[in-house]
């Protein structure tokens, strides 16, 4: 390592407390992404809750607990904004101190760039290399675009993260940093294994219908990806190529199963590519330079003409509710918002792009009520005040437990015909009715 690099490192070398100080009342403030959520700075900033008066903190996924927010349940001191809800911005979006920002993921990075000013970013990050640079680690979708806006830029160091290898943008020299921070050194977040219910087994087989020799998968979070993921492992499957957002455990398994090669992709050949990760330990192991997984930022992985440059993309997403205009809601019930758009919509749209490329909707038939009684997840029309992550006009393959229908180029009658025959038997007959009484079912489809 060179006498300048140590050098500007020393010279640059602050404490959590002093980088706080750089926050001023009405400043906004980026805080990292995902499993890199800072936590030194965050700290220190909370302890100045006296002092400050609407500082907006920013996120992507916090996954770690937030002390700003937890110290200043009036939102007096700070607003939370977050790009995307994990459970703990869902619970703290329930009781009105987080908010969500919408976006098309693939245009976050856009967004911050034309619209975003931070006064202050702090992004946890890998120990500085040989020749200066920090790394960005598991998370790398807008992190980038946020500091390069930075008016005051602060690096985290964690010694306890993988160097994640990448394609652009994956790093920054010490340079460009005006303060360093030597964090607590606390290891990523491990994200639980989600067990797959009954009818997540049996979506699964389904899907495993859809995939080919040669296919480029994407899976998102929960039992479902799982299962499938483990399905392909045990599976005999050929040359799958990886061209996601979230890599998680089960992309480890089916490579190890030698399932995932990448040699039939159309771009990234050899490669995992992805803009975040989480997971075990496992994942983050495997990610440590090793170079057949490539970090992006999300306007590259998630953009849908990259995406459809890969043949057979497989894209493979759970929903809420579906209602027979083919409307699907995957980030909202009601006004309540779970999660984010995220990118669904990106990849629905990718998919479609691809050469023979498949975008799935999966999701349960079904679901228990608060009172122990059953509902439909395909319904008539969404329940009031729900927010459309996918319109109609977008939506590809359906898929729930009872098989799956493909919509496209299907007027209403008949994709409410199709989505009536993969939900659950003890709702068709109802469901039949509310579609004629919609007028979109055809008279004669009526058995007698």
């Amino acid at each position: 390592m060179s006498q300048f690099v140590l050098d500007l490192y020393k010279k640059k070398l602050g404490t959590a407390a002093q980088a706080a100080a750089l926050v001023k009342s009405g400043d906004k403030v980026f805080l990292g992404e995902f499993a890199q959520g800072v936590e030194a700075v965050e700290a220190a900033l909370a302890l100045r809750k006296s002092e400050l008066r609407d500082v907006v903190l920013v996120t992507v996924t916090r996954v770690r607990p937030m002390k700003c927010v937890e110290a200043d349940p009036a939102r007096e001191s700070f607003i939370w904004n977050d790009w995307h809800f994990s459970g703990l911005g869902r619970k703290f979006g329930e009781k009105g101190l987080t908010s969500y920002i919408p976006l098309c993921y693939h245009q976050g990075p856009q967004n911050v760039e034309l619209y975003e000013a931070p006064d202050v970013v702090v992004v946890q990050v890998t120990p500085m290399d040989r020749n200066g640079f920090f790394n960005f680690s598991t998370s790398c979708s807008i992190t980038p675009s946020y500091c390069r806006k930075a008016r005051k830029l602060v690096v985290e160091v964690n010694t306890n993260v993988p160097r994640c290898l990448g394609g652009m943008d994956e790093g920054i020299h010490v340079s460009h940093v005006d303060m360093i921070v030597e964090g607590p050194n606390t290891p990523l977040v491990q994200l639980p294994e989600i067990p797959a219910s009954d009818a997540d087994c049996a979506i699964a087989n389904h899907v495993m219908g859809l995939i080919e020799d040669g296919s480029t998968i994407q899976l998102g979070i929960g039992g479902l990806p799982n299962i499938v993921g483990a399905m392909i492992a045990k599976s005999d499957l050929k040359d799958i190529g990886v061209h996601t957002e979230m890599l998680a455990d089960s992309y480890v398994d089916m490579y190890e199963a030698g399932r995932i090669t990448g040699r039939r992709k159309g771009i990234d050949r050899g490669k995992m590519v992805y803009t975040f990760a989480l997971g075990s330990k496992k994942l983050y192991d495997f990610l440590d330079n090793n170079p057949v997984a490539s970090i992006f930022p999300v306007s590259y992985t998630n953009d849908p003409c990259v995406i459809g440059r890969n043949p057979k993309v497989v894209a493979i997403n759970n929903a809420i509710e579906v209602d027979l205009f083919s409307q699907v809601a995957s980030e909202a019930a009601g006004p309540r918002q779970i999660s984010g758009t995220g990118g669904q919509l990106d990849f629905i749209f990718g998919a479609y792009r691809s050469e023979g490329g498949k975008g799935l909707i999966c999701i349960n038939s079904t679901y228990k009520k608060k009172d122990g009684t059953i509902g439909s997840r395909i319904v008539p029309t969404l329940s009031p005040g729900t927010i459309v992550t996918c319109p109609r006009s977008v939506v590809h393959y359906v898929v729930t437990e009872f098989g799956y229908v493909q919509l496209k180029a299907k007027s209403a009658w008949e994709r409410a015909e199709a989505l009536i025959s993969i939900s659950h038997p003890d709702f068709r007959d109802s469901l039949i009715k509310d579609a004629e009484a919609m007028g979109i079912w055809r008279r004669s489809n009526r058995k007698s």
